[in-house]
């Protein structure tokens, strides 16, 4: 029986205040309009942005709210004007888009679509300014235009990544975020060449995808900062070679790396969001050729200072947003990456519960327990 044109009625995780323990309730999903497709969800997985949305510090507050952007599933349903999708595609949702129109769709150069990039107050589609779900007639606000703590959800098709039917949705829906911000942002931006040495900063996931991407590209050193010493055995799994705890340095820990590697490494990515860090993978990169790129998202009101000296003495900083792909045109390629074996995924998840539990993704999370914890949605 086809539920196209119809409500579907499912079970959602739904956030009703800030910092509170998601709640398992039925929701109404109702059909996509113009643009839009309705997506089954098989699989999400919890990323740190759900859990900063979630804890509501430093942003606008909006509840009710059904989190999660970070997904694997099929289409249920499209809506007018879809072409290029068809009910059955398996599909990874992304928590930006590309709307192939724009100037930043038609640049090369940029991934940051001028209708369809993130959005992280929006909380309901563009098509309407109406949510598509609601409990007892009353809505529930969207998530970076996924909300993928639903069994059904629906997403604007520009942030819709068609891929390979024979990938499975519960190692490549982890590539719809996080993963994929970190191994382009290396492998897209810092661009290391083969025997040049790289310093992630930060090891969860996204700087342990920035090593694997350091790993891939052929760099005979990864050197891995990180504040917690635990992360340290993970991270070999992953490619770091070496381990720098700036705790136990009684100077900058610029400098420890300048002089661990005769002035400098080649490249550095660095995936904390602290200013400290920032300066820090900046000022780390050897004079000449030494190129800096930013991932980590900082506070609101945020800023740092270096000395133009760096930037004379031909060093390059430089930002990422999601690893530079275009969700719709890149990340297809990506899932092959995984295909024919050339990126592992399987080591970023460390931990599993069905839907039912996803308030322990939380705890583990917010404890720094694993990587990733994937969330089975008919569990």
């Amino acid at each position: 029986m086809s539920t196209a044109g119809q409500v579907i009625r499912c079970k959602a995780a739904v956030a009703w205040e800030s910092g509170k323990p998601l709640s398992i309730e039925e929701v109404e999903v109702a059909p996509p309009q113009k643009n839009e497709v309705r997506i089954k969800i098989l699989f999400t997985s919890l990323c740190h942005t759900d859990v900063y949305f979630w804890d509501a510090k430093g942003q606008n507050p909006l509840f009710p709210r059904i989190l999660g952007h970070e997904a694997g599933g099929i289409v249920e349903s499209v809506g007018e004007g879809v072409t290029d999708l068809q009910p059955g595609d398996h599909v990874l949702p992304i928590f930006t888009g590309e709307c192939k129109e724009c100037r930043h769709c038609l640049s090369e150069e940029s991934n940051m679509c001028d209708l369809l990039r993130i959005n992280t107050d929006r909380g309901a589609m563009i098509h309407d300014g109406k949510s598509r779900f609601s409990i007892n007639g009353k809505p529930i606000y969207h998530f970076l235009g996924t909300s993928t703590f639903s069994e059904y959800t629906v997403v604007h098709v520009g942030q819709v990544a068609k891929i390979n039917p024979d990938a499975p949705l519960d190692k490549v829906c982890v590539l719809s975020c996080g993963i994929s911000t970190g191994f382009g942002a290396t492998v897209n931006v810092a661009k290391p060449k083969k025997g040049q040495s790289v310093a992630v900063f930060g090891l969860g996931a996204v700087g342990l995808a920035a090593a694997e991407g350091a790993r891939v590209s052929g760099a005979s050193r990864i050197i891995g900062v990180d504040l917690n010493p635990n992360r340290f055995e993970e991270a070999k799994k992953f490619g770091v070679t070496e381990f720098v705890n700036p705790k136990d340095h009684n100077k900058p820990v610029q400098e420890v790396i300048a002089e661990m590697t005769g002035g400098g490494v080649d490249r550095s990515v660095e995936c904390t969001g602290s200013v400290q860090a920032m300066i820090s993978a900046f000022e780390c990169v050897h004079d000449g050729w030494g190129v800096a790129v930013l991932v980590g998202v900082p506070n609101k009101d945020d800023a740092f200072k270096t000395h133009p000296v760096n930037l004379l003495n031909e060093r390059t900083l430089k930002g990422t947003f999601f690893g530079n792909y275009k969700p719709r045109s890149d990340i297809p390629a990506v899932v092959e990456k995984y295909m024919n074996k050339e990126l592992d995924l399987d080591k970023f998840i460390t931990h599993s519960v069905p839907f039912s539990e996803i308030n322990k993704a939380f705890d583990y999370m917010l404890k720094g327990e694993g990587l990733r914890c994937m969330i089975r949605m008919d569990a």
